[in-house]
């Protein structure tokens, strides 16, 4: 069986799996960001690093079956790219959140800043839209 034609089989199954990866990385990606704010110190240890970065490929290896199975191109389809240019902001973000931000404002304002653009690349994927829940 060919790699397109299991991903065409199990296209229900990866979809789901993306989903409920993405719910488990943005479940744990604020309880780190809260718990950062609040001083803790258990949000950089090595062990929650590695599981959040093991949620996080799973979740880009369901990502890209769905992108390999439904021919997605992001130069064609304008909402992926976009996500895909809002991922790389949530990411900053997220880095700016747990650990990078020189303040405890800048931490926050940069934690609320990832929920936020997090929503919106939820309305982006949901949409088929740049504008996601603008559109």
């Amino acid at each position: 069986m060919s790699f397109i034609a299991f991903l065409q089989t199990n296209y229900a199954e990866i979809k789901l799996t993306h989903i409920t990866l993405l719910v488990c990385s943005v479940s744990l990606f604020a309880a780190r960001g809260l718990a950062a704010l609040g001083g803790a110190v258990w949000p950089l240890r090595a062990p929650v690093r590695y599981l959040s970065v093991c949620i996080d490929v799973m979740l880009l290896s369901a990502g890209l079956s769905l992108w390999a199975l439904l021919g997605l191109n992001p130069a064609r389809d304008l909402w992926l790219a976009s996500k895909l240019s809002l991922l790389l902001l949530y990411i900053v973000l997220g880095s700016l959140a747990i650990k990078r931000g020189r303040t405890l404002g800048h931490r926050a304002a940069a934690l609320l800043a990832a929920v936020l653009i997090l929503g919106y690349m939820v309305g982006v994927a949901r949409a088929h839209h740049p504008l996601g829940w603008l559109a």
